[in-house]
């Protein structure tokens, strides 16, 4: 906790610019972690005591200075406002979340290595971040360590854990590594998966299955001896559909 004499000089996160604008070098860096968190959004659509972040600054009290700040590829705070005060922030300024640091972050390891296995590892630690996942799908081998590691905080170092996908009961999901579910192109993404270890779904995949249990109950409403038209309305499926998939 950060005394009320010290608060009083710290800059306010108007002041503090959102990154340290350090470029990224390959897609994964924006890709991975903006897939997390818009799957997050439909995961946790009536929450507002959270907020995930891409690319942006975290500034703190815990290192050499409050200015400078660490820039994760993505992180999630717990017990935060989801705007602040009904805005968009600029930078997670922790002094100003009620010295609440994020819960997890996550680097994507590129081709420029970025410190994430010592440096970042001992900076995060250092701010009490419990959870530290690397994703290291390409330069695993370089960096002699696995493509997809998860570190827990435990009393004060980071120790990795086994399982994958793996549950994170503070903060109610797990995750882990899956192709990618639009299946237009053949890649690896990480995402949420729920206590019995089940991916939670894109909101494509929800409208997918929403559609195909809409077409599974035309036969059924079909039989009970309803007409054409009132299937549809029913279903809210146009006439066309409902005659197609009942002449299969």
């Amino acid at each position: 906790m950060i005394s009320s004499n010290l608060r009083e000089y710290l800059p306010s996160g108007e002041e503090l610019p959102c990154s340290d604008d350090t470029a990224v070098d390959n897609e994964d860096q924006n890709f991975i972690p903006n897939f997390l968190l818009f799957l997050l959004e439909a995961i946790w659509k009536t929450r507002q005591d959270w907020f995930f972040a891409v690319d942006m600054g975290v500034y703190h009290t815990t290192g050499v200075n409050p200015r400078v700040p660490v820039v994760p590829d993505g992180f999630l705070s717990l017990g935060v406002e989801r705007r602040k005060q009904g805005k968009s922030r600029r930078s997670y300024v922790v002094w100003e979340e009620n010295d609440i640091p994020p819960t997890l972050v996550l680097e994507v390891v590129s081709w420029t290595p970025g410190d994430e296995y010592d440096t970042k590892a001992a900076i995060y630690a250092n701010l009490g971040l419990l959870y530290y996942i690397i994703y290291n799908p390409e330069y695993w081998q370089r960096d002699r360590h696995q493509p997809f590691e998860v570190y827990k905080l435990i009393d004060g170092s980071y120790e990795l854990q086994k399982r994958e996908p793996f549950w994170m009961p503070e903060i109610g999901l797990g995750i882990g590594r899956s192709p990618d579910p639009s299946g237009i192109i053949q890649r690896e993404v990480l995402s949420w998966y729920d206590e019995q270890f089940n991916r939670y779904p894109t909101l494509e995949e929800q409208a997918q299955q929403a559609q195909q249990a809409r077409l599974d109950a035309i036969p059924r409403l079909l039989q009970m001896g309803l007409a054409v038209e009132q299937v549809a309305e029913v279903l809210g499926l146009s006439i066309d559909i409902v005659r197609t998939e009942a002449e299969k």
